[in-house]
């Protein structure tokens, strides 16, 4: 099934249903399937194999997914943030591209591709246009996402049609909004959740309403002025959200369901929220780019029972991402390969229809039976809860001893004084690594390395207490909310050989 099929139903649902809010733009599901149509005419004149799009995003994001896909032809949004030299190495990596950019960002994309437009032109194109619909073969390649490559170059992860559409009806009813949901969207477009939020939300009959640079009090604003009734955030988002909220009360009545992803986030600002929004039902929600999206749902039932819960192993649910979503089988394998029981950790396998592990100049990395590795260790206890502990290149040797940085961090957090804490190993002749962490503390308070070290004492084991504090202002993130693990690593080294 093309995802331009999901336009089509939601045409035919609801010819005149207000679709897209993007500041003074206002699409109609109709409005919205007519440009997309004529776009669709632009890149098929263009003579071109694929669309790029380098911008914020707002209307532009479902106008160029639903005009590239009645277009036959895949597209790629790309990360807006790169210097001129990341975009332009990105876009060659893509063949014959048309670069459709923001005004802002045409100077960096000057001479790629085979021909740029602004996002404007296009526009303006597309409503003259004759109107052109292709459909694509289900298993052709409709979106490529390169990854964040925080580590190495970036993979460009291939998703096709079917495992778009796959995501979509396997987890969203179609129609199943209420006349008046609006979802407020503040993702970045070249995000799998901001591709995610356009198709699922348009599928379901929701209104999207973006913002395309997010601020809190903007956010707060637009969830009031637009009667917002659900959102997705990440975590950073999230915590300046709740930030601004306590610093500003503001009365958010219809909002009904707050959804947060894409990187963990500290229980205590999972409870923070909790508490101060006790109508909004929470979300969490964990995927990757390589699984079209989300595969596993914490609901706000699930945050309610956990958080108002006494016996532990119902509470301790609220540090989960819950359970696999409908058609996403999960296994937790050890390294060698066999699977793991309840409780047991180990990397975490996934399988199901909206699954690509797929990679343009790499192929599939899907193993003989459609399991694909996610890199992320992980457990299941008894109930199908699933815990994610990071990421297996993550995990810290020291002495012969596994320890998940994870397990620390979960600690660190509950300090009184601790608003954020990242641990990582770092290279170590006696013990092959140590133990570092580093510390945000609390605005406004002083973190006491040595009362830290015997809170995290008291909790877990001796060997698994940090050999080293650091304490800094703010973490090095992407703009997603991702630490950089080996920012801090780099640094860290650096720091230490300088000191011997």
């Amino acid at each position: 099934m093309s995802i331009a099929l999901l336009l089509e139903m939601a045409v035919s649902g609801d010819p005149h249903r207000l679709a897209v809010v993007d500041r003074g733009t206002r699409f109609t599901t109709t409005e919205l399937s007519r440009f997309a149509s004529g776009g669709a005419g632009v890149i098929g004149t263009a003579g071109v194999q694929h669309v790029a799009y380098v911008g914020t995003g707002g209307h532009m994001l479902p106008l160029l997914i639903f005009s590239s896909a009645r277009a036959a032809t895949p597209f790629t949004p790309l990360n807006y943030r790169l210097s001129a030299a990341g975009l332009q190495q990105l876009i060659g990596r893509l063949p014959e591209p048309l670069v459709v950019a923001d005004p802002e960002f045409v100077e960096l994309v000057a001479g790629a591709g085979k021909r740029v437009m602004t996002s404007e032109e296009f526009t303006q194109a597309a409503s003259a246009a004759e109107p052109h619909e292709e459909f694509a073969d289900p298993d052709e390649v409709a979106i490529v996402l390169f990854t964040s490559g925080t580590t190495s170059q970036p993979k460009a992860v291939e998703l096709t049609h079917n495992n778009l559409t796959g995501y979509v009806t396997g987890t969203v009813e179609f129609g199943s909004a209420d006349a008046d949901d609006a979802a407020l969207v503040c993702v970045p477009p070249y995000h799998i959740a901001g591709v995610g939020a356009a198709l699922s939300n348009l599928y379901a009959g929701r209104r999207i309403v973006y913002q395309c640079k997010f601020d809190p009090r903007e956010w707060a604003r637009l969830v009031r002025d637009e009667r917002v009734t659900s959102a997705t955030v990440v975590p950073t988002m999230l915590d300046r959200i709740i930030a601004e909220l306590e610093a500003s009360p503001t009365d958010l009545p219809t909002l009904r369901t707050l959804a947060y992803g894409g990187s963990k986030v500290s229980l205590p600002l999972v409870r923070k929220t909790i508490a101060m929004l006790p109508h909004v039902g929470m979300v969490n929600a964990y995927g990757l780019t390589e699984t079209s999206s989300t595969i596993a749902v914490l609901t706000p039932e699930d945050h309610r029972m956990a958080y108002a819960a006494t016996e532990e192993a119902v509470s301790r649910r609220l540090a989960s991402v819950g359970r696999p979503v409908p058609g996403i089988e999960v296994q937790i394998r050890d390294e060698n390969g066999a699977v793991r029981p309840a409780g047991q950790p180990g990397e975490l396998f996934v399988r199901g229809p909206q699954v690509s592990g797929r990679y343009t100049g790499i192929g599939s990395v899907l193993d003989a039976d459609g399991w694909f590795p996610t890199r992320d260790t992980a457990t299941l206890d008894d109930d199908g809860y699933l815990f994610i502990g990071g990421r297996s290149d993550d995990t810290i040797i020291r002495g012969g001893e596994n320890i998940a940085p994870a397990e620390v961090e979960d600690v660190l957090v509950e300090h009184p004084n601790v608003r954020e804490a990242v641990v990582v190993g770092v290279d170590d002749p006696q013990w092959g690594q140590i133990i570092v962490a580093v510390v945000v503390p609390e605005q406004g308070a002083e973190i006491d390395v040595e009362d830290l070290s015997e809170f995290v004492r008291k909790a877990l084991r001796g060997s698994r207490t940090p050999d080293r504090i650091e304490i800094v202002e703010q973490l090095p993130t992407t703009d997603t909310g991702k630490v950089l693990r080996r920012e801090i690593i780099r640094q860290l080294s650096e720091n230490l050989r300088s000191a011997t």
